[in-house]
């Protein structure tokens, strides 16, 4: 199922590098969906090419039924995010693979953030898969719109930090 969700934060790409790595930051908006961050690590400098692991655990209460049906009351979702050195012009772009323990759900996709005069526009593309047999196509369809909500609420959540801190 493809994916695709786009956003801008006025503000520029080198300050939401910094809120969408910052452990504090992944924490609050794990909190308030309702689930906990286990953990999160960063593997090298975020002024260049890095890697960062964030472990969390999130309700399936916003989930559609035939979902819940097969991960339970919540999910521990493992998020890795390889991010490249930025380009010339500041842009950033990292490639992002989730896998939902006990589920046969994968989400694989490539976040942009590029600098447009002060602001950064949030690109994500990318595909939303489930090897169920004969379900995995409507398994995947149903989370789908489920990421690209998480992508605004991250987006909202990432505003509201910006300003406040």
């Amino acid at each position: 199922m493809p994916l695709s969700a786009s956003t801008t934060l006025p503000h520029s790409v080198d300050r939401v590098t910094a809120v969408l790595v910052n452990e504090d930051f992944l924490r609050d908006t794990s909190e308030y969906v309702g689930g906990s961050l286990e953990s999160f690590a960063v593997d090298g400098d975020p002024a260049g090419a890095f890697v960062t692991t964030t472990v969390r655990t999130i309700p399936t209460t916003r989930m559609p039924d035939i979902a819940r049906k097969f991960v339970g009351e919540s999910l521990k979702v493992t998020q890795i995010e390889t991010w490249a050195a930025p380009a010339a012009d500041g842009s950033r772009q990292s490639s992002i693979s989730m896998k939902v323990a006990g589920a046969p759900l994968d989400v694989n996709a490539v976040q942009r953030l590029v600098s447009e005069a002060g602001s950064t526009r949030i690109e994500l593309e990318g595909t939303v898969t489930s090897s169920v047999p004969f379900l995995g196509g409507k398994i995947a369809e149903a989370a789908e719109p489920m990421v690209g909500k998480a992508l605004n609420i991250q987006s909202q959540r990432a505003q509201a930090w910006l300003e406040s801190h």
